[in-house]
């Protein structure tokens, strides 16, 4: 029984600390199947998810936009606690004598509160080792739970800035692309700004860079997916999807020198999507309804030529979209479906209303009466 304490408390404590520097300092993805945090999460957030189906419209958004901060803390508490019954183990085995409360002396409670005490290094003094290997184990305990600590601390500002750099661009969007982003909506604007497909290559060039962060930020703290954004119509999904959709109707419809921006952003973009649906292991899985039937396809085509763009609307040009959507509609619909998201049409049926348009107090302080009613499914509307 010794012996297999002993084992069983070495491969937790090198599990975990494994898993946290895979997780914390290591900037690349492992494909380890046993991993302490890809077991975690796969146990958890199905059983969250099944809740969130449960419930509906805000409860649902806030029931699901908690779940990545708070499982970044129970990660941490079953790494914590991992490593506290590890080094307990090791006590055990060792059946290491103490300093502490007769009566007690070898029992598996008293190594479980000198671990404990020793690991957060609150050094209260009521038990301690008493033979030579007993303080060494302490005194490795102590100094692993003051680094581990301290690595977690600076974890955090690490992934909140990678979560705020992703949010910028989500933001940038909302006056765009409209609220959810639509490519029909981004490239509908730009068209009525007067810059036409030439346009969007400045703003395909930004969207080709944030796409790529949003690869590397992303595979290197898989939590991120789960974090959402401040308004419940916005999302990183979302904001993939809008910039892929822009992508395949530029590469179909606009004149061929304007396409080599789109082809560098569609070809980012949809790296981003595929190697984040192998990450959660989503099979590809096609949308259903479609999201750009051939009559809503020649609606948006008609308001771009009325606009004063000119797309191609030839069977060779529908054929192409249809290929070019293919290659990424799959994956992020399977990402949409895994997570919760809700995917954004190519081409509302309606004009969307923005989010900066929504807010009451804004509008009334402003003096401008001509800007759309506030929508009471945005948080800051009264």
């Amino acid at each position: 029984m010794h012996i297999l304490a002993a084992v069983v408390g070495l491969a937790l404590i090198v599990l975990i600390l494994v898993d946290g520097f895979a997780a914390m300092i290591l900037p690349r993805r492992l494909t380890w199947i046993y991993r302490p945090t890809r077991l975690f999460y796969r146990a958890l957030w199905p059983l969250w998810s099944e809740v969130g189906r449960l419930l509906k419209g805000k409860r649902r958004a806030n029931f699901l936009a908690v779940f990545g901060p708070l499982s970044m803390l129970g990660l941490f508490t079953v790494w914590v606690l991992g490593l506290i019954v590890g080094f307990a183990l090791l006590h055990a085995a060792l059946a290491s004598p103490v300093n502490g409360p007769t009566g007690e002396q070898g029992s598996f409670p008293t190594y479980l509160y000198l671990s404990g005490v020793t690991f957060f290094t609150l050094g209260y003094g009521d038990v301690t080792a008493a033979s030579a290997f007993g303080r060494l184990l302490t005194v490795v305990e102590a100094g692993m739970g003051f680094g581990f600590l301290a690595v977690v601390i600076g974890y955090m500002p690490v992934l909140y800035q990678a979560f705020s750099r992703r949010e910028v661009g989500i933001s940038l969007l909302d006056a765009r692309a409209g609220s959810p982003p639509s490519a029909g909506q981004l490239l509908l604007r730009l068209a009525r700004a007067g810059a036409g497909a030439t346009g969007a290559a400045p703003l395909l060039a930004e969207w080709e860079r944030w796409s790529a962060e949003l690869l590397e930020s992303h595979l290197s703290f898989p939590v991120l997916s789960y974090y959402r954004s401040q308004h419940d119509n916005q999302s990183w999904l979302a904001a993939l999807t809008a910039c892929l959709d822009t992508c395949a109707l530029l590469l179909t419809g606009a004149p061929d020198g304007e396409l080599y921006q789109a082809r560098l952003t569609f070809a980012m973009a949809r790296h981003a999507a595929v190697d984040l649906a192998l990450l959660f292991q989503a099979r590809p899985l096609a949308p259903n309804p479609d999201r750009l039937s051939p009559e809503r396809l020649a609606r948006l085509r008609a308001a771009l030529r009325e606009a004063g763009l000119t797309p191609r609307d030839d069977r060779a040009a529908d054929d192409r979209l249809t290929e070019l959507r293919v290659l990424y509609e799959p994956f992020v619909n399977a990402l949409a479906r895994h997570l919760l998201f809700d995917l954004p049409p190519v081409w509302p049926e309606t004009e969307p209303v923005d989010n900066w348009q929504t807010s009451a107090w804004t509008r009334r302080a402003a003096g401008i009466g001509d800007l759309p009613p506030p929508d009471p499914r945005d948080d800051h509307a009264e």
